[in-house]
Order: structure tokens, then C-alpha cells, then sequence
């Protein structure tokens, strides 16, 4: 089965993955910065805006896949996948302020928001009234 919104949200991600590390190797390119953030604030900042990501992200593609693959495509698993694209790159320009800032904060919280709706639309999914259980094909009647 084919599942089109996890395949586009996996290859965003993988995009995204791609430049939050562009972001630090630039960084470590031109400072000549083999190891570490070698004190650098900004650098630091990126290296944990990117690590944040890849903390995040598995789980919230797995939880995707299982629940297209459970459900199928749906217009509101676009959404919480453009949501989640759109608030891990406000984190990231977030994380370049030296203080708080909203883009970090609404980044993060979208962030969480997502993650929380696909695991309660997962549990909902695996435990739900809506779905029939089958009976066995050893116990089926006939």
C-alpha cells in the first residue's frame, strides 16, 4: 500500500534534516570548526535546533505512517504534516535569537500539538468503538 502523505512528509523531513545541518556546516566550514560548537553561541543554537528535529521527528513519522496506513489518506493528516514542517522551521529561526522568541515557542508548541494529536488519533484508531474487531479465522461461524 502506498501511502502518499507519509512519502511526502518523510521526503520534507529528509529535506529539512538536509538543511538544518547545511545551516551548521556553513558554520563550521567558515570558522573552520572541526568538533563541537568551539564556543560559538550561534553554532550551538543550530546544533540543537538540528538535534531537536531529528528527536522529534521519527516518532512523529511513525505515527503518521501507522495511521494513514489505518485510516488511508485524509485531508486533516496534510495538514498536521504541513503543520509540523511549518513549526520545526519556525523553531529552527527561532533558535537563532539570543532570547525567547515566538517563532521558537509556536514552533515548539505546534510541534508538541501534532506529536499529541497522532498519538491520540492512534490510540483512538487501535482502541475505538468504530473499528470491528474479526473473529478468528479458527473460531469464524459459518
Amino acid at each position: 500500500m502506498v501511502l502518499p502523505i507519509t512519502l511526502t512528509f518523510a521526503a520534507a523531513c529528509a529535506l529539512l534534516n538536509l538543511w538544518l545541518a547545511i545551516r551548521c556546516a556553513r558554520f563550521r566550514i567558515k570558522d573552520k570548526i572541526l568538533h563541537g560548537d568551539a564556543g560559538h553561541d550561534l553554532l550551538a543554537r543550530r546544533m540543537r535546533a538540528h538535534a531537536n528535529f531529528i528527536e522529534y521527528t521519527p516518532i512523529v513519522l511513525i505515527l503518521f505512517a501507522l495511521v494513514e496506513l489505518a485510516t488511508g489518506a485524509s485531508l486533516w493528516l496534510w495538514i498536521g504534516a504541513l503543520v509540523y514542517i511549518l513549526a520545526r522551521v519556525a523553531h529552527a529561526f527561532g533558535m537563532d535569537a539570543d532570547k525567547p522568541t515566538a517563532l521558537r515557542a509556536g514552533g515548539a508548541l505546534l510541534t508538541w500539538g501534532v506529536m499529541v494529536a497522532m498519538a491520540i488519533a492512534a490510540l483512538g484508531i487501535a482502541y475505538g468503538a468504530t473499528r470491528p474487531m474479526p473473529a478468528p479465522p479458527a473460531m469464524a461461524l459459518g
